[in-house]
């Protein structure tokens, strides 16, 4: 019994086909179908139901699928703890919020290279509730999102925090002075939503403060929350050191509001169990890279000692 073989079985089971399975572990189908066809004739048994038209285990797969998903797991985990860095070969699925790409994204990938270079890196890009939800799924291994999800599963390391404002188009808030919270609320709010970690944290928050808007628009993407925003649609809360260059050329506006919004933390969530050197590894990179004050960074080659 090879891993390769086992490694055909288990893709197969977890992407459903053969196809899939092929197309992750960069080979043809039919060396896939050579593996399982291994498999079976060493154990005179099938692992795959064939009168199915989808790739189906047989009860003697199925345990021979949870066994090949601790062997693969051990196999990763010693390569991690005896290897050198630079020969660890492995996929790993990061999920990271439309914040995290548009700012620091490209100086993580770039660490993870330089660190890492046969790891093949595959980001999601999507909101917090989705990144959650692939995470316990096992469609994603690591996720960087608000911290606000607590569920005993995941795993969670602190990452860094985002300053937010609430901004406008000069003009649709009169100028000077402090507005009162509950004032600011008489006005249009384009809010990100409960799938978002920064909207379910601000609209938690808002509750807290006795405040409910009368006249909401939910917006789930950034990129789209900042362009209603800037044609006067209405006032939002907006990342605020990296919306700066707006702030300066005139398309926004930052509003002096009592009470100030809260920071948002934002963390690494991992399933508990699916924890290695590598993932660990990852977020320390995360950790010394996150900076959400500066909007499409560019790929640092060699990041400066931080104190």
């Amino acid at each position: 019994m090879t891993f390769k073989q086992l490694e055909a079985l288990y893709w197969i089971a977890r992407l459903g086909g053969f196809a899939q399975a092929a197309n992750q572990l960069n080979t043809s189908q039919s060396a896939i179908s050579k593996r399982v066809h291994e498999l079976e004739q060493l154990f005179d048994t099938e692992l795959f139901d064939r009168s199915q038209r989808t790739a189906r285990l047989t009860e003697k797969g199925e345990e021979m699928y949870v066994l090949a998903q601790k062997l693969l797991a051990q196999r990763d985990a010693a390569i991690e703890q005896f290897g050198k860095p630079g020969v660890v070969e492995r996929r790993i699925r990061i999920g990271v919020t439309e914040l995290t790409a548009m700012t620091w994204l490209p100086r993580l990938v770039g660490l993870i290279q330089q660190h890492y270079p046969k790891v093949i890196l595959e980001p999601d890009v999507d909101d917090s509730l989705q990144l959650r939800d692939k995470l316990l799924a096992d469609e994603l291994d690591l996720v960087i999102v608000p911290d606000t999800f607590a569920d005993s599963r995941l795993q969670h390391k602190a990452i860094g925090q985002v300053t937010s404002a609430w901004m406008c188009k000069p003009g649709v808030v009169p100028a000077g002075g402090t507005v009162r919270l509950h004032e600011l609320a008489r006005h249009r709010m384009l809010v990100q939503g409960n799938n978002s970690g920064t909207g379910r944290a601000y609209d938690a928050w808002m509750k807290e403060q006795g405040v409910q808007p009368a006249n909401v628009i939910v917006v789930s993407n950034l990129v789209a929350l900042t362009g209603l925003t800037v044609s006067g649609l209405g006032v939002s809360y907006l990342p605020r050191q990296c919306l700066q260059p707006l702030v300066a050329a005139g398309m926004l506006t930052v509003i002096d509001v009592a009470p100030a919004l809260p920071v948002v933390r934002y963390v690494a969530m991992h399933k508990g169990e699916h924890r290695s050197a590598l993932t660990s590894s990852i977020v320390m990179l995360a950790q010394a890279c996150c900076d959400f004050t500066r909007m499409f960074q560019a790929q640092a080659e060699e990041e400066p000692a931080r104190d």
